[in-house]
C-alpha cells in the first residue's frame, strides 16, 4: 500500500503540461469568424458612422475554456489511479494478521475483509506464511500457514455481537508464533480502546519489524443505558469520534418490530457522551420493546428492554385525610417522593374506600400501596385478593390503625400481634433498634449495610416456621422489619413501620428509596426483571442478538444466564447480548454495560516505530474516464461558443414569452349569529347553594320521630346560643340521610345512636368512612352516659349498637380528652363536657407520644382535628329548646349551670371544629413576646 492519495500510470504524459502556454498564445491569436449580416436597410443606416472592427484575437473565457479542455487530456493520458497498492510486506518473517470482528465492524465489514485480502495476497506474492487471529471468536487458530488457508478462513470470518476480547487473541498469536517474531504485524482495529488499554503494548512486545494500526473511518457509536423516567425515555449514548457536533436519531419499536415513537440524542463537539428523550404517553413507553440509533445497524447501537424497563403504575391509598396541613407528617409523603421518578403514581378521587378501591384496581395498577389502613370495607376484600392472586403486588405500611386492626386481617403476610412495640411500652426496647444486613435471599441484597437507621416502634410478627423466609428486612435483634408472602400469581409485602418518620427514620434514608424502587421491579405481570430481582435463577437463551442489532431465535453455544443476588449479568461469549428466559417473560442483556464510555485506542509511547493507516475499501480506481468525460463537455461548450460567434443562430427568433394571467376570487365572510350559551346549571343546585350560605349544624336522621326531634331541637338550641355568644351565626340545623345526602358540607355530623332504630347499611358506613378520612368528624351519643368505652360489664343496647357502627369503621385508637387539649381552652376554659348527664368522658383520636419531649404531652401531630368524638351524655338533651327558648328536658341531677357547661361544651367543639389545633399555638406566645423584647 502506498501513503500517496493516487498516482499516475503513465507519469511521463505529464510532461505535455509544459506546452500550455503555447497553446494559450496560439489561442489567443486565432480571431473568431467575422459575421455576416442579411441586407437590412435600417441596420446599415445605424453602422455607417461606426468605423469597421474585426477582432484580432480570441475572449480569455474561450481561451481558459480550451487551456483546461487540453489539461484535461493530458492528465487522462497520464492516467491517475486512487488507492493504489503497493507490495510493501517485510520479508523477514511471517504476516500476522490480528482482526476486530466486533459489534463496531459489521458497518464497515467488507472493507476490512478486502484490506485484510489485499495485505495476504501480497504475503502470497513474496511467499510469506500467513497467521490470522479474530478478536471476537472464542476458538483460534494462529499458527502461520498457507495464504489459501488464511484466505478461506477470512472468508468464512464474520462480525459478532460482542467486544473483543483481545487478550485471549494475543495470547492466541503468541502460542502460535512459538518465538518467530513476525515481519509484518497489522492490527485491524475497530478503534475502541478496551477498559485495561494494554492492546498496543502487548503487540508491540511481538516484536514485528513493521507494526501497522489500521483502522476504518465509520465511527462507532452506542446505546450505554435507558431510563423510563416520568415524562419521557431517557436514552444515554456514547460515541467514539467527537470532533465535531452530531445528532443521532433514534426510534423505539415494539415487538412485532413496529416503530412507534422518535427522537434524537445531540452531541456537542467534544462531547463522547450526551442524552436524549423519547417521548411518548406512559401506556406507549410500556410497549417499548428495542431502542436502536438510526444508521446504525449493530448490536451496541440497538437497547433491548425488558419488563423491568417498564414504569408500572402503582396505586396509592392512605388512612389519614389528605388535606393535612403539614405534609411532611401525611404517610404518602415519602412514598410520593420516594417513587415519583420510577413509577406512575394515581391515588383515588374519592375518600369511600368501598368506591375508591375498585376504581383505582380499575386502572390495573402493577402496586397498591396501603399506609396505615386498619379495617377495608368489607365488599373490597374480594376485589383486591383476585387483584393479588392475578399478579398484582399489594404493599402495606404500618401505623396506629394497623395495629388496632383484626389479628385474621387476609391481607397481611405474617400473623400480627395486636398492639405495637415501642420505647416504654410492655414490650419495649432500652433503646432505638438499628437495621441488621439483608439477607441474601432478599431484593434488598446487595444494598449498602445501612446506617443510621433507627427503629422506635413496630407492629410484632407472631413467631412461625417459615417467619425467616418471609423476612427481607430485620433489626438487629431479628425482629422482622419487612415480611412477604407469596399468594397466586402476585405478592403481599408489608413494612412493620409507618410510612412517615414518627416511627422510625427509615423513610427519610436513601435506604428507603431504593427498597421502594425494588419493590416496584418486583411488580410484574410475569417473567424476571433485569437488575436482579429474581435470585437464584438461571434462565436459557430466547433471543440473541446479532451483530446487525436485529433479534433472532438461533441461540448457537450460547450458554443459560444465572441471575445472581447483588450482581448484574454482563455480556460475554457464553451469554451474548439479547433476550434470556421464554415467551412467557425473558429478561434482557445488552452488550455494553450500563453507562459505557467508548474510548479511542492510545497507541503512543510504544517502543516500537509504527504506521497508521485507513482501510484501503474497494479496489484501486481510475480517474481516466472522468477526465475525458470532462475534455468532451468542455468541447462540446467551445463548439456552441464558435457557432453562436459565427452568427450560426442568428436567424433563430425565440418565440414571445406567453402572458400569464392570474385569476383572484374574493369570498364573503358570511357572520352566522353563535347561539346562546346553554344553562350549566344541574337539577339540585339550588339546594346545595343554600347549605353553603351559612354554617350549619347537621345530625343523623335515625329514623324514630322522637329522636330526630330531639336531635333538631338540640341542635338548634345550640345554634341560638352561638349567634348570642360568639361571631358564629349558624344557620338552622340540617338532618341527614347518611345513605344519600351529600356530606361535604358540615364539618361536625352529631349522630344519636338508638338500639331501637334500623341498623345502617354497609355503603352508609362507608360514606361515613370517607367523610371521616376527608377531614369531617362525627360525634356519637349513645345518651345512656356511657362510662367504659368497650367493656362489656354494664354496656346499654346502644352502646353496643355504637359497637356494631364502629366495627365497621377504620377508626384510629381513643383517648378521653386530655386536660390541656385544644378542646379544653378553644372558647371557654373546661375541664369536662357534660350534656343532660355527666357522667361520661368525652373520646376522642388519641395523640401519639412519641417521648420527643422530656415531660408533658407531645406536640399535636397536624392541624386536622380527631375524625371522630363518642359521648354517652347526651348533648341534645341538654341544648334542646322549645320555640319560646325554654329547654325540653331537664339535666340530670336538675341542675342549670350543669345544662351551662353542656352549652360551653357544644361551643368549645364547634370552635374546636373550625380553627383546629389553632389555640394549642397559644402556649408559645411568652416565648415569642420575650425575644421579641430582647
Amino acid at each position: 500500500m502506498s501513503f500517496l492519495p493516487f498516482i499516475f500510470a503513465n507519469p511521463l504524459m505529464l510532461a505535455a503540461l509544459v506546452a500550455l502556454p503555447a497553446i494559450w498564445w496560439l489561442l489567443r491569436m486565432t480571431p473568431p469568424k467575422p459575421v455576416t449580416e442579411v441586407f437590412p436597410p435600417l441596420r446599415i443606416l445605424a453602422s455607417v458612422l461606426k468605423r469597421e472592427e474585426t477582432p484580432s484575437k480570441s475572449p480569455w473565457w474561450l481561451t481558459l475554456l480550451r487551456m483546461l479542455m487540453a489539461a484535461a487530456i493530458i492528465l487522462a493520458i497520464a492516467d491517475p489511479v486512487f488507492n493504489p497498492r503497493s507490495n510493501t510486506l517485510a520479508g523477514n518473517g511471517p504476516l500476522a494478521l490480528v482482526i476486530d470482528n466486533s459489534w463496531a465492524t459489521s458497518t464497515d465489514w467488507q472493507r476490512r475483509v478486502e484490506t485484510a485480502d489485499a495485505l495476504i495476497n501480497d504475503a502470497e506474492e513474496r511467499d510469506l506464511p500467513v497467521s490470522v487471529v479474530f478478536t471476537a471468536d472464542q476458538d483460534h487458530n494462529a499458527v502461520p500457514g498457507s495464504a489459501l488457508s488464511a484466505r478461506n478462513r477470512l472468508a468464512a470470518a464474520a462480525p459478532q455481537p460482542l467486544r473483543p476480547d483481545r487478550a485471549a487473541a494475543v495470547n492466541a498469536l503468541k502460542t502460535g508464533l512459538d518465538g518467530t517474531a513476525p515481519g509484518t504485524l497489522a492490527f485491524l482495529s475497530d478503534g475502541i480502546a478496551a477498559a485495561d488499554g494494554k492492546i498496543t503494548a502487548e503487540l508491540a512486545a511481538l516484536s514485528p519489524e513493521n507494526f501497522r494500526l489500521i483502522e476504518g473511518k465509520d465511527q462507532a457509536v452506542a446505546i450505554s443505558n435507558s431510563a423510563n423516567d416520568a415524562e419521557a425515555m431517557v436514552v444515554s449514548a456514547t460515541r467514539l469520534d467527537t470532533t465535531a457536533a452530531r445528532t443521532l436519531p433514534i426510534t423505539a419499536y415494539d415487538t412485532r418490530g413496529r416503530a412507534i415513537a422518535n427522537g434524537s440524542v445531540a452531541f456537542a463537539a467534544g462531547e463522547g457522551v450526551a442524552r436524549g428523550t423519547l417521548a411518548a404517553p406512559f401506556e406507549l413507553r410500556n410497549d417499548f420493546a428495542r431502542i436502536a440509533i438510526d444508521g446504525a445497524a449493530t448490536a451496541g447501537g440497538t437497547f433491548l428492554l425488558d419488563d423491568g424497563f417498564r414504569r408500572r403504575r402503582v396505586a396509592l391509598l392512605s388512612g389519614e385525610a389528605r388535606d393535612q396541613s403539614q405534609p411532611l407528617l401525611s404517610p404518602l409523603y415519602y412514598i410520593n417522593r420516594a417513587l415519583a421518578p420510577y413509577a406512575d403514581l394515581v391515588q383515588p378521587n374519592e375518600a369511600d374506600m368501598a368506591v375508591s378501591i375498585p376504581e383505582l384496581l380499575a386502572q390495573k395498577p402493577s402496586m397498591l400501596i396501603m399506609a396505615d389502613i386498619g379495617r377495608l370495607p368489607e365488599e373490597t376484600y374480594a376485589p383486591i385478593t383476585k387483584w393479588i392472586e392475578n399478579g398484582g403486588t399489594l404493599v402495606r405500611f404500618a401505623g396506629p390503625r394497623l395495629a388496632a386492626a383484626p389479628a385474621d386481617d387476609p391481607l397481611v403476610p405474617v400473623t400480627l400481634r395486636q398492639g405495637e412495640r415501642a420505647l416504654g411500652g410492655a414490650l419495649s426496647w432500652s433503646e432505638p433498634q438499628p437495621l441488621a444486613d439483608y439477607p441474601a435471599l432478599s431484593p434488598f441484597a446487595g444494598m449498602p449495610k445501612p446506617q443510621g437507621i433507627l427503629v422506635k416502634r413496630q407492629v410484632l410478627a407472631e413467631p412461625t416456621a417459615d417467619l425467616s423466609s418471609r423476612t427481607w428486612a430485620s433489626l438487629a435483634d431479628g425482629t422482622p422489619l419487612v415480611t412477604t408472602k407469596t399468594q397466586g400469581a402476585g405478592r403481599i409485602i408489608l413494612f412493620h413501620v409507618s410510612a412517615e418518620a414518627t416511627w422510625s427514620n427509615l423513610p427519610i434514608s436513601g435506604d428507603f428509596v431504593e427498597m421502594l424502587r425494588r419493590s416496584v421491579q418486583l411488580a410484574r405481570s410475569g417473567g424476571v426483571a433485569s437488575d436482579g430481582t429474581a435470585k437464584g435463577q438461571t434462565l436459557a437463551p430466547y433471543r440473541l442478538l446479532n451483530a446487525n442489532g436485529m433479534l433472532i431465535s438461533e441461540t448457537g453455544k450460547a450458554r443459560p444466564l444465572d441471575i445472581a443476588a447483588g450482581t448484574t449479568p454482563v455480556s460475554s461469549a457464553e451469554h451474548p447480548p439479547g433476550l434470556y428466559g421464554s415467551e412467557e417473560g425473558f429478561t434482557a442483556l445488552n452488550l455494553l454495560p450500563r453507562d459505557t464510555e467508548l474510548k479511542p485506542i492510545d497507541a503512543r509511547g510504544l517502543s516500537i516505530p509504527y504506521t497508521s493507516e485507513p482501510l484501503i475499501g474497494a479496489e484501486a480506481w481510475s480517474l481516466k474516464p472522468w477526465l475525458f468525460a470532462a475534455a468532451l463537455i468542455m468541447l462540446l461548450i467551445d463548439s456552441a461558443v464558435v457557432l453562436f460567434m459565427g452568427g450560426a443562430f442568428a436567424r433563430l427568433r425565440m418565440p414571445a414569452a406567453p402572458a400569464i394571467a392570474l385569476a383572484l376570487a374574493a369570498g364573503l365572510l358570511v357572520a352566522i349569529p353563535g347561539q346562546s350559551l346553554a344553562d350549566d346549571s344541574k337539577p339540585g343546585d339550588d339546594i346545595i347553594l343554600r347549605q353553603l350560605d351559612k354554617t350549619h349544624l347537621a345530625y343523623v336522621i335515625t329514623g324514630e320521630a322522637d329522636v330526630d326531634r330531639l336531635s333538631e331541637r338540640g341542635l338548634a338550641g345550640l345554634t341560638e346560643f352561638l349567634t348570642y355568644r360568639t361571631t358564629l351565626e349558624p344557620g338552622p340545623p340540617i338532618g341527614l340521610d347518611i345513605a344519600s345526602d351529600e356530606l361535604a358540607f358540615y364539618s361536625l355530623i352529631y349522630w344519636p345512636v338508638s338500639a331501637n332504630a334500623p341498623m345502617p347499611s354497609p355503603a352508609a358506613i362507608s360514606r361515613i368512612d370517607a367523610y371521616m378520612r376527608s377531614g369531617g368528624t362525627v360525634l356519637f351519643d349513645t345518651r345512656d352516659q356511657f362510662s367504659s368505652l368497650g367493656s362489656d360489664s354494664g354496656s346499654s343496647p346502644n352502646s353496643e349498637r355504637l359497637q356494631a357502627i364502629l366495627a365497621d369503621l377504620d377508626i384510629p385508637p381513643l383517648e378521653p380528652v386530655p386536660t390541656d387539649n385544644v378542646l379544653t381552652k378553644s372558647f371557654y376554659l373546661l375541664s369536662n363536657f357534660p350534656g343532660r348527664y355527666n357522667g361520661s368522658p368525652l373520646w376522642i383520636e388519641a395523640q401519639p407520644d412519641n417521648g420527643s419531649q422530656p415531660t408533658g404531652r407531645p406536640a399535636r401531630s397536624g392541624d386536622g382535628v380527631s375524625p371522630i368524638m363518642i359521648t354517652g351524655n347526651d348533648f341534645a338533651g341538654a341544648w334542646a329548646i322549645d320555640t319560646n327558648g325554654m329547654p325540653l328536658l331537664p339535666t340530670v341531677p336538675p341542675d342549670e349551670q350543669q345544662r351551662e357547661l353542656a352549652f360551653r361544651s357544644g361551643v368549645n367543639i364547634m370552635m374546636y371544629m373550625l380553627t383546629g389545633n389553632y389555640k394549642a399555638d397559644q402556649v408559645h406566645i411568652p416565648a415569642l413576646l420575650e425575644r421579641l423584647g430582647q
